[in-house]
């Protein structure tokens, strides 16, 4: 049965913080007008985590639980669980109580402000400095000039989204803290408001500075689906051609030398740069033509749209 709210919360390794998380999640959803679930992805967990949360849902059919062979990162448990969401309005939110579940209903009235997503903005945020907010500040400023969708707080897991939002979203990697950027080509409108953040009481945290490189290879993802998704060969063809003018340069130089000036040119550097360049130009636009049939087979085979309409007025309700 569809329901108006759906929470969807990954969760690894954080037996202690539970049963709070829920008492405090279930009084404010209980004091909502709407009807609500609650969707828990234990992201194959070592400690008790599973056993409380299957005690929990016997009590509580509500609360679902979908429970990992293995550990298979935050982006596949945020994936699962939009898989299983049937609400309108979709929130994720983390399970190590940093977030507080009383900021939900202020994600929703501006939610009803006719947004799509609405993310969290920890202004006093309760992490260390130099090893997490300080890289969140870079970071943060690198994804809104790379992507075009600014935010000053990209990995506030606290956000709501429509439900044709994320069920319009394929995650991979670790692109769940790209959610707004990569729904970004859909003509989506994104708001963030300030929440709460609250110093970590149980355990440790699970990201740290290894993260980084992760973080940017994902970010040259992004920006590749968002500007050539559907026209790989502008960035292969470009690099391409490019490489192919400068190895056309260059041999008619060494031509120029060796026909007109009589001098040899075997023993020349520039010679092999040339037909590297030339060759690799060649390779980068077959390349370029090979990706527009896999980005045609993929969108024609799987039906995938190409544009997603918000409303239609006076005409079939089918396009929406």
């Amino acid at each position: 049965m569809a329901v108006d709210l759906s929470i969807v919360i990954p969760l690894y390794n954080e037996e202690e913080s539970v049963r709070p998380l829920l008492a405090r999640l279930f009084a404010t959803l209980s004091a909502l007008p709407q009807s609500w679930e609650v969707i828990i992805v234990d992201d194959g967990s070592r400690d008790q985590s599973f056993t409380v949360l299957k005690e929990l849902a016997q009590g509580d059919k509500r609360l679902k639980v979908v429970r990992f062979r293995r550990n298979f990162g935050q982006t596949a448990a945020f994936a699962a669980g939009f898989d299983l969401a049937q609400g309108a309005i979709v929130i994720t939110m983390d399970a190590d109580l940093q977030n507080d579940p009383a900021d939900i209903p202020i994600l929703l009235d501006k939610i009803a402000e006719g947004y799509d997503i609405v993310s969290g903005w920890r202004i006093r945020r309760q992490d260390p400095f130099l090893s997490r907010r300080l890289p969140s500040r870079v970071a943060n400023w690198l994804i809104g000039r790379v992507t075009g969708v600014r935010l000053h707080d990209y990995g506030c897991s606290l956000k709501a989204y429509r439900l044709e939002v994320v069920k319009n979203i394929h995650l991979y990697g670790e692109l769940h803290r790209f959610i707004p950027a990569l729904a970004s080509w859909m003509g989506i409108r994104v708001a963030e408001v300030p929440v709460h953040h609250e110093p970590r009481r149980f355990g440790r945290s699970k990201y740290g500075l290894s993260r980084t490189a992760r973080v940017l290879l994902d970010l040259l993802t992004v920006r590749f689906l968002l500007f050539y998704g559907t026209r790989p060969s502008h960035v292969f063809g470009l690099l391409g051609l490019l490489s192919f003018g400068l190895g056309l340069a260059a041999a008619l130089y060494l031509s120029f030398i060796k026909l007109v000036l009589g001098q040899s040119i075997g023993n020349r550097p520039l010679l092999i740069l040339s037909v590297l360049l030339l060759v690799v130009g060649v390779q980068m636009v077959t390349m370029g033509l090979l990706a527009e049939l896999m980005v045609r087979t993929y969108h024609e085979s799987q039906r995938k749209p190409i544009y997603f309409v918000r409303e239609v007025l006076n005409g079939p309700e089918d396009l929406e």
